[in-house]
């Protein structure tokens, strides 16, 4: 990843130095400033906290779970130590977008549709408050995107939306081709998802909950990233309900994970065609809570993670362009169970109460999700 700047102070926090020094001279206490108490209530509270979810397969879903062993694997998701959940969207994934326009029937799909996502799995979330979607795609499977894509984008549509009726989730689109997406095919599929499923403010009709996955920052994918940034997440006319600012290869530092976050706020004018600003309502940063062979504090210990340092700045980043309000949406997490075949776990007995479940609890994170801000 690039290098990042030094994390830049909050302008309140200037105020705040600037009322301090002139108590200091003048043996006073100076009431708070308009722009101070503005500045100070210019943060927004998280809305979306949630983590994708990988099976016990590295993201296959290639089996009916028992409901008992996922019971155990995965508590911590739906109670962080007092009953309630430690996030309030789960996505599973992925679907494989050309056997779900196929309808293929093998080992591990049924209709296109992995035999491990089943409405027994999405119940267990969602009678608990959390909200489900399904991630379709994957870099896995960016081929099969292609493929799909060239084949029948709008039967793929059609199709996504079909299943979301089924099983009452809505969808993630993680198109990952850097280098040559098929924007062309990615509209008509949006057209006829949406064309099932209209877009809903209100959050009401989880169908229609319909997002899209981004890189870190705007260095990759940036193909897609212009187009859906111009044409699918803006505040004026949005079609996408907010985009995810997936994790980079390893997990950032917080001047590196925020710097990644702030290339969407401000957007990349010099490109050709430039990246639009996003507004900070229309996107969340993500995480790792499982990577690597050591278990992360963003899963066990949320004093020294992630989530902790740059809560500040992803309640309080201004608009650069586009939006009228601050903060990030919120936070998405990389991924619970087993999203690898090597490397931790989010199993017992390195669960994320600690770390997720306790950021939940400082953060006030809202279950169920209330409807989205929309500026």
């Amino acid at each position: 990843m690039h290098a990042s700047p030094a994390r830049l102070r909050p302008f309140s926090s200037f105020v705040a130095t600037a009322g301090l020094l002139l108590a200091a001279l003048t043996g006073t206490a100076a009431a708070p400033s308009a722009a101070a108490a503005a500045a100070a209530a210019a943060v927004t509270p998280i809305q979306v906290y949630g983590a994708w979810h990988c099976s016990n397969d590295a993201c296959l879903w290639g089996s009916v779970r028992d409901m008992a062993d996922f019971d155990h694997d995965n508590h911590w998701l739906i109670d962080r130590g007092d009953g309630r959940p430690s996030v309030n969207l789960v996505v599973l994934s992925f679907v494989n977008p050309l056997r779900l326009l196929n309808g293929t029937t093998d080992s591990q799909n049924a209709d296109g549709v992995p035999l491990g996502m089943t409405s027994t799995v999405v119940d267990y979330f969602t009678s608990h408050g959390i909200r489900v979607m399904l991630s379709i795609g994957g870099i896995t499977y960016t081929g099969d995107w292609d493929t799909a894509l060239g084949q029948n984008p709008t039967l793929l549509g059609q199709r996504a939306a079909a299943l979301a009726t089924r099983l009452g989730v809505g969808v993630e689109i993680d198109y990952e081709n850097s280098s040559s997406p098929n924007l062309t095919g990615l509209q008509s599929f949006v057209t006829a998802y949406r064309a099932a499923h209209p877009y809903d403010a209100s959050g009401a009709d989880p169908t229609a909950r319909f997002t899209i996955d981004v890189a870190a920052g705007d260095r990759w994918l940036i193909g897609l990233d212009q187009y859906a940034t111009a044409n699918w997440l803006t505040t004026a006319a949005p079609v996408l309900d907010y985009a995810n600012a997936m994790v980079p290869s390893k997990q950032p530092s917080t001047s590196t994970a925020e710097s990644n976050w702030q290339e969407h706020l401000t957007g990349k004018s010099n490109y050709s065609p430039p990246i639009p600003p996003l507004a900070p309502a229309k996107f969340t940063g993500s995480l790792y809570i499982a990577e690597g062979s050591s278990v992360r504090p963003e899963c066990t210990n949320f004093s020294s993670s992630l989530q902790n340092s740059t809560g500040s700045w992803v309640q309080s980043a201004a608009p650069a362009g586009a939006g009228s309000t601050p903060g990030l949406l919120g936070y998405m997490f990389w991924a619970a169970e087993k999203p690898s075949t090597r490397g931790v776990t989010t199993d017992p007995p390195n669960t994320c109460e600690g770390g997720v479940g306790a950021g939940a609890t400082t953060y006030s994170v809202p279950v169920p999700m209330p409807a989205l801000r929309q500026g």
